[in-house]
């Protein structure tokens, strides 16, 4: 019997140590699934980035107002540049120009603007315009969509030359404005409100100007603008009543914008076209 009983438990034995383990789960496991007891359990790892789309891992960027230049409510976060070189073309003229804004705080902007004119009518006007200095003031910001963002705009233009019709060559020119909307993920509204007064030695006068927006974010980074601008002058006869309607495409690369511009006046069936580079530090 004893002899019987030691053959049983060395058989015992043999089986346990040839038997595989049992995995106790509360949800079921494929019959063709197996794990050894030589096998160490892994915990799933993230993938390599590379191996996926940027829209499964990465929020869509059309989404993103932290780096959208052109948007008519974006503002230069603080400690950050941003630069747009412009060259624009209508009535004969062509303008090259340079505008630099620096964000002091995340309130405040405070920007310079210059550009160069190449008269083809004209050829006494051709020269540097007056240097624009101003700033933008976030009096109320919005958050996600759900609040109005507004801004108070406000500027001054010297050392300019009252012998260029432009009034961005005046003497002296001041301006101020409101700027108020709302920023969606897809979608930007906007309205501003901008007084101007021009004074030099020949001319006198002031003009309201009244610009909505709306801005449009696509997918791949492709961008969209269409908006009108209303101007009424107190002068006519030195600087008439203009309405244009305003259209731009971009494309964003990272922190740059490559802008295309197209400017209608229909009054006097002007047209404008222009491009900017538009980069931010």
């Amino acid at each position: 019997m004893k002899k019987y009983l030691l053959s049983f438990v060395a058989l015992m034995a043999v089986c346990g140590a040839n038997a595989e383990p049992v995995v106790l789960s509360d949800t079921a496991v494929d019959d063709d699934f197996s794990m050894t007891s030589e096998e160490t359990f892994v915990a799933p790892q993230q993938t390599n980035s590379d191996n996926y789309s940027s829209t499964q891992i990465q929020p869509m960027k059309k989404n993103s107002l932290l780096t959208d230049t052109s948007d008519p409510l974006f503002l230069v976060p603080d400690n950050k540049f941003l630069s747009d070189t412009y060259a624009a073309f209508a009535d004969d003229k062509l303008r090259l120009g340079e505008y630099l804004a620096y964000g002091v705080n995340n309130n405040f902007v405070f920007h310079a603007n210059m550009h160069y004119q190449v008269d083809f009518t004209h050829e006494h006007e051709n020269g540097f315009s007056a240097t624009e200095f101003g700033g933008t003031y976030r009096m109320n910001h919005g958050v996600d969509g759900s609040r109005i963002i507004s801004d108070a705009l406000f500027g001054l233009k010297l050392w300019g030359a009252s012998r260029v019709r432009s009034p961005e060559y005046a003497d002296s020119l001041y301006y101020a404005g409101l700027r108020f909307g709302r920023q969606f993920a897809g979608v930007t509204l906007s309205g501003t409100a901008k007084s101007t007064w021009v004074f030099d030695d020949n001319r006198g006068l002031s003009y309201l100007d009244f610009i909505p927006e709306i801005y449009f974010r696509f997918q791949d980074d492709w961008r969209g603008g269409l908006g009108f601008d209303v101007r009424r002058s107190t002068n006519p006869n030195l600087m008439p009543n203009q309405e244009w309607i305003n259209v731009k495409l971009l494309r964003q690369f990272g922190n740059t914008q490559y802008v295309g511009k197209f400017d209608y006046e229909f009054e006097d069936h002007d047209i404008q076209v222009g491009a900017d580079v538009r980069i931010l530090f």
